[in-house]
């Protein structure tokens, strides 16, 4: 199992602030828009470098997500920003009729998504959006895995042409990723490789998946690790050729069992190589408040639960 450390520990969030500045120093039709949660989503450095570039829409997400539909037309590039909840559940409507559809260069910029926005409790903790974002035809859904990845994602989906879902969190993880990384769109990343589990994680779960990893050399299980930050579109090559070497595959994600990243996984695998599968996912439920890894080992998303996941899918795989 290669060794990943880490020195330091950040919020993803505040690697998309990190990435907004940097896009709106590259690119002068870069603009942001926010519901009220500037804190929150970390823009401050963007509107202190450009004011005039800022819109504050206050708490009103349908109407932010019209007026960043409109922005394009003039050739802006908005990037909106407030919690996965109200990015996707609460203006589901707006996103699909006048972005998704209307092929609008639209950067949905969601922080605080899945269990780990913790305390605030059931009513906030989306685990359905990615399942919502990656049905609407031609919207582009990432989910990094660290401060440094969502930085270099912010900085791409700048330069892409194209509606954008990008999710992201609010707890501090480890930072071990390289901080000059090309983020490459629709590319996995290899984390490590290994003969006995394909192990497909995105987002948080990337780094229980790394800990999982180095419990499961210890028994002798020697699992192939992959980042899929990009869900859609899916690395379906990559994925491939990963469960044609290992023949099982444990997927990992602070998502909805439905919908999220499993379900891709699994509708690639039964078309082209049907393999057994395990997934580490919330099991059709709601949240609930509670600190963030106590919530994560409550609903087994953390890398024991990974272990035991790749365990089962191993006996499965030699019935």
């Amino acid at each position: 199992m290669k060794k990943y450390t880490f020195t330091e520990k950040k919020d993803t969030r505040s690697g998309f602030g990190a990435g907004l500045l940097a896009a709106g120093k590259k690119n002068k039709n870069v603009v942001a828009l926010c519901a009220d949660l500037v804190g929150s989503l970390k823009m401050e450095a963007f509107i202190k470098e450009f004011p005039e570039r800022f819109i504050q829409v206050g708490i009103s997400e349908a109407n932010m997500m019209g007026m960043a539909a409109g922005l394009t037309i003039g050739g802006k590039i908005p990037f909106t920003g407030t919690f996965a909840n109200f990015s996707t559940g609460r203006v589901y409507d707006q996103i699909r009729q006048s972005i998704a559809y209307s092929e609008k260069n639209v950067k949905i910029c969601a922080s605080h998504a899945g269990l780990t926005l913790g305390e605030d409790g059931a009513t906030h903790q989306i685990l359905e959006d990615i399942g919502m974002m990656k049905m609407l035809p031609g919207m582009t859904v990432i989910n990094p895995c660290d401060y440094n990845q969502t930085k270099a994602a912010t900085e791409a989906i700048a330069e892409f042409e194209g509606p954008v879902y990008l999710r992201f969190g609010r707890p501090v993880i480890p930072i071990f990723t390289d901080p000059d990384q090309e983020f490459i769109i629709g590319k996995a990343w290899m984390v490590n490789e290994g003969k006995d589990v394909s192990i497909f994680a995105t987002g948080h779960l990337v780094w229980e998946a790394i800990l999982a990893g180095e419990k499961l050399a210890e028994l002798g299980i020697d699992a192939e690790i992959i980042n899929i930050h990009t869900i859609k579109p899916l690395d379906e090559a990559a994925v491939l050729k990963s469960v044609a070497k290992t023949g099982c595959v444990v997927s990992a994600e602070e998502h909805n069992r439905i919908g999220g990243l499993g379900d891709s996984i699994a509708q690639l695998l039964v078309r082209n190589n049907p393999t057994p599968q395990e997934y580490v996912a919330v099991d059709d439920s709601f949240g609930e408040s509670g600190k963030p890894a106590e919530l994560m080992a409550k609903y087994h998303l953390d890398c024991d639960a990974i272990v035991a996941a790749v365990q089962k899918v191993i006996a499965r795989k030699k019935k």
